[in-house]
């Protein structure tokens, strides 16, 4: 059962003051505390390496030549602290929007340990100085250990304060068409990450508030006033950030409403309208002082095609060994149940708009396909690009069984050792799927398809067709090894709980 509750009121006129959030010299702090907290983490690690190396002799005994007291292992220290603390600044770690989350954060981490490592040794070596090599590994893990259980403990802390109201950031949306629509949902389903909406702002005449739906429940938003209310709501509500969501077709209006955050002394950020577009895939040059914008599409090649079809491989090997039992149980299971093929053979359009044939173990009627026109027509408000329903007549008893568990698709990682699909990538549609695609749509054929993806991790079966499209771009925007890791270990549970499954 969905609960309503509303996404903030607005205060009377509280004095600016009052709302306005910490003072300016607390960010700085906080850094400079983050900052000299992993300088002291960091040289501890070193100390115990040594303790664990030198005095424990943990991995061999230590050689006359190479014990030494660790007053000698000073300047390796600092330049371990020093190489780390530069590559953390480098890389952004210590000025990470809230919205990051900790596996990220600690990937940056470790890649930033890593590579401050890497020159350390280097460095050794090149200056003749020659401890135990045990002891660079002893202080990489250390380093790391109390870096990520200190993150792991502002986290906590600092999710913890904001669920009481403290250090929460208070979102104003300027706009209240799709662009703000899809925002205050994005906001909503996000309060876990230190943002609350205090309201919206729109042109359009309607109900003082509005629903916005969440994984979990419904939300009401405030309908503050109008575009043309900014300035007096900035003033009267606490709001520590405004974002601006209009359509591309009002720049203009775009252009009056940053001059009036300017002019308040209000932080914002505008949210371009191009949902087909990523600024992961901007370009940024100029020619003779003109600025010049280009992008390019989300697809995976080079090194990263290979890295993935490597993986692919491997997993589609062991699972098909492991598997062979219980897929020739599942053979006999669908013989008894009802007449006709095991298996059944569907065309589906793969990397780059080419058909390929996909095999899935039989979970309908002999007439389903016969039937699937007249059945779409008979679903209200089904979208004949992503048509999936829960009470399909045409399950057979066991097919509907296999479908809540996502059995069915076993025979396809023969797909994935052929190189047709992957393992992790967008769902594979029909042909008479794309047939109905917009120009924008057709973007998802650039990767290739998947059994799982963050399509089935995000809710499966409860997603639009529009939102399911944009899992994919940014699947292809944003993909990595650990990326992939991170979507099978949310599959697991999604499939073994049938969550969204039909």
């Amino acid at each position: 059962m969905q609960s309503t509750r509303t996404l903030g009121k607005v205060a009377a006129r509280p004095s600016r003051v009052a709302f306005r959030g910490a003072p300016r010299w607390v960010s700085p702090a906080l850094t400079l505390g983050s900052v000299t907290s992993d300088a002291l983490l960091i040289w501890l690690a070193t100390w115990l390496a040594y303790l664990v190396r030198y005095k424990a002799e943990v991995g061999g005994p230590i050689h006359s030549l190479v014990d030494r007291p660790f007053e000698t292992f000073y300047p390796a220290g600092g330049v371990f602290v020093g190489l780390a603390l530069a590559v953390f600044l480098v890389r952004g770690l210590y000025a990470l929007p809230r919205w990051v989350g900790y596996l990220d954060e600690a990937s940056m981490l470790v890649g930033g340990l890593t590579t401050s490592m890497a020159g350390v040794i280097l460095g050794a070596y090149f200056f003749g100085f020659f401890p135990s090599r045990l002891l660079f590994v002893y202080a990489w893990a250390f380093a790391g250990g109390l870096l990520l259980a200190k993150r792991g403990g502002v986290v906590w802390a600092r999710h913890r304060l904001w669920r009481r109201g403290i250090g929460v950031q208070r979102v104003l949306v300027a706009g209240g068409g799709e662009t703000g629509r899809r925002l205050m949902q994005a906001l909503a389903s996000q309060a876990s990450l230190g943002s609350r909406m205090v309201g919206y702002l729109d042109d359009r005449a309607g109900e003082p508030s509005r629903p916005v739906a969440t994984e979990r429940r419904v939300l009401r938003a405030e309908r503050l006033g109008t575009l043309a209310d900014l300035p007096e709501v900035v003033r009267s509500a606490p709001i520590d950030e405004v974002m601006i969501a209009l359509p591309a077709e009002d720049a203009a209006q775009v252009r009056g409403l940053v001059e009036q955050c300017r002019s308040a002394g209000v932080p914002f950020k505008v949210v371009p309208d191009l949902f087909q577009l990523s600024l992961d895939r901007v370009d940024l040059g100029q020619v003779a002082g003109v600025p010049l914008i280009g992008f390019h599409d989300a697809t995976i090649g080079g090194w990263r095609f290979a890295a993935k079809r490597t993986a692919d491989v491997l997993v589609a090997l062991t699972v098909l060994a492991v598997g062979a039992l219980p897929m020739a149980l599942i053979a006999l299971a669908i013989r008894r149940d009802t007449p006709g093929p095991v298996l059944v053979r569907q065309e589906r359009v793969g990397r780059n708009g080419a058909p390929f044939t996909v095999t899935k173990f039989r979970t309908m009627v002999l007439d389903a396909e016969a039937r699937r026109a007249a059945i779409i027509a008979a679903t209200e408000g089904a979208d004949p690009r992503l048509f999936k329903r829960r009470d399909d007549p045409r399950l057979t008893a066991t097919g509907r069984w296999l479908r809540r568990w996502s059995l069915d698709e076993l025979p396809q990682f023969f797909e994935v050792l052929r190189g047709e699909m992957s393992v992790v990538g967008p769902r594979p549609p029909l042909p008479e799927e794309v047939a109905h695609y917009e120009e924008w749509h057709r973007q998802r054929l650039l990767v290739t398809p998947g059994l799982t993806g963050l399509w089935q991790v995000n809710g499966r079966s409860g997603l639009t067709f529009d939102e399911m499209v944009r899992l994919d771009l940014f699947y292809a925007e944003h993909w990595s090894p650990w990326l992939d890791v991170k979507i099978v270990l949310r599959t697991l549970p999604a499939v073994l709980t049938g969550r969204g499954a039909c």
